[in-house]
């Protein structure tokens, strides 16, 4: 049965903390940058940018609003006490890494933020989320709790579960392991779950340089509680060789909306097996699903990564062919860009994100995708929408509030802490959604 239904494109709006610590092993951009000088102010502005676009197109764009950083209860919860000021001089002090990883700006790529089904799918006609636990890193383990309460704020018809339980046999990395196929946004849909490894069976591949992150028990259990129709989902290994070559997520080596996949060859374990039975399971929910490989010869992995020519965003309009959003550095890369001009399977488009990209993140980090019937989007608060009236008064905001640079070490200053909580508490009054953060309490 088919619905009227919307894909929505939640971005995560950059936080004031926006910097290179290197925190993330296994990111090449990540660990490359780190020390170097950020701006926050130009990766805000970069990312609105981005959503104001989708929206002048025609598509339907909202984002998620930035976490509280750095985040005091985790500095407290850990031994350092006294008023802000104090925690920030003593963290900085003793425990100067902790400082860093509770400062981090991460929370903006939320593809990683949740597992989503839309009613569509699901045994209970219901929209359900799953806050990822991102228990993997540290510094982005403390992410779900507000991640789930904001979600509750504005999905109230929705079922949000608890993120699955914290450890490395349910390591959860959100939809950045995960892609969803159809024929129609309000049709029912084929669901691909990708995993780097299994939590209690060593006898599979395994990279050698750098961590596989999500699990096959993670998705599982994904799956389960989303009540998915076992015939419509399908799980897939990424390819050890992939990972090793910096491809942390899936989303850094394969895209797809709709009923438009585009991969490299090296994707997966067995990337023809997986192909194949993707189509099968789109045939039999009446649709073709149109595939678009790359070969090694044509872009390397090494390239892959270096550009994040599958961290782009496909957009799919109502008629025509699809959008291929991708990061400038792809227009950069000469084998890249002569591959994106010889296409014909959709519309390349170029966007400048390179205060994210340094750290890792593309066009497709930055959004979670949801489907949603007509009356959820009709639930969503107004002031999360970016539309024309929403976009001057959120860059307002930010050539307010956000510092122009910022390194690492500016983190210790605990008079960054006072402006980040000054921006945050203005915002919400900008949201209209009540108080969000622990310092308003």
């Amino acid at each position: 049965m088919e619905h009227k239904a919307f894909e929505v494109n939640f971005d995560g709006l950059v936080g004031p903390t926006h910097n290179y610590s290197g925190l993330s092993f296994g990111n090449i951009a990540s660990m490359d940058s780190k020390e170097r000088i950020s701006s926050p102010k130009e990766a805000a502005l970069q990312g609105l940018k981005k959503m104001i676009h989708l929206h002048r197109m025609g598509f339907k764009q909202a984002f998620l609003p930035p976490h509280e950083r750095p985040h005091l209860p985790t500095l407290r919860a850990i031994g350092f006490e006294g008023d802000d000021a104090a925690v920030i001089k003593q963290a900085a002090t003793q425990a100067p890494g902790l400082l860093y990883e509770c400062s981090s700006a991460a929370p903006m790529w939320t593809a990683n933020a949740a597992t989503v089904a839309p009613s569509a799918d699901t045994a209970d006609h219901r929209l359900h989320i799953t806050p990822a636990n991102l228990a993997f890193k540290f510094h982005r383990s403390i992410e779900p709790d507000f991640t789930m309460y904001v979600l509750k704020k504005m999905f109230p018809q929705a079922v949000i579960h608890s993120p699955l339980p914290k450890g490395t046999y349910f390591a959860d990395e959100g939809a950045a392991n995960h892609t969803r196929f159809c024929a129609a946004y309000g049709k029912p849909g084929v669901h691909l779950f990708v995993y780097g490894r299994r939590s209690f069976d060593n006898n599979v591949l395994s990279p050698s340089l750098y961590p596989a992150r999500h699990t096959l028990e993670t998705s599982q259990a994904i799956a389960r509680r989303h009540l998915l129709d076992p015939k419509f989902v399908l799980f897939a290994q990424q390819n050890p060789e992939a990972i090793d070559a910096g491809v942390f997520h899936n989303d850094v080596i394969s895209v797809g909306n709709r009923n438009f996949f585009f991969y490299h060859e090296k994707a997966f374990v067995n990337t023809e097996q997986v192909i194949q039975e993707l189509q099968e399971k789109c045939q039999a929910l009446g649709f073709t699903l149109q595939t678009l490989a790359v070969s090694e010869g044509d872009v390397s992995l090494k390239e892959a990564v270096a550009t994040y020519l599958f961290n782009s965003q496909i957009l799919s309009p109502s008629e025509g062919k699809p959008i291929l959003l991708a990061p400038s550095e792809c227009e950069e890369n000469p084998r890249v860009k002569q591959l994106l001009s010889q296409q014909t399977s959709f519309i390349p488009q170029s966007i400048n994100l390179r205060e994210s990209m340094r750290n890792g993140g593309g066009p497709a980090c930055l959004r979670l995708r949801i489907v949603l019937t007509e009356d959820e989007v009709k639930s969503l608060p107004a002031t999360t929408w970016v539309n024309d009236t929403t976009y001057p008064l959120l860059t307002a905001w930010v050539e307010k509030h956000y510092r122009d640079r910022l390194l690492p070490k500016d983190l210790q200053d605990p008079l960054l802490t006072k402006e980040t909580q000054q921006a945050l508490d203005e915002l919400t009054q900008i949201l209209k959604l009540g108080t969000l953060y622990s310092f308003q309490q």
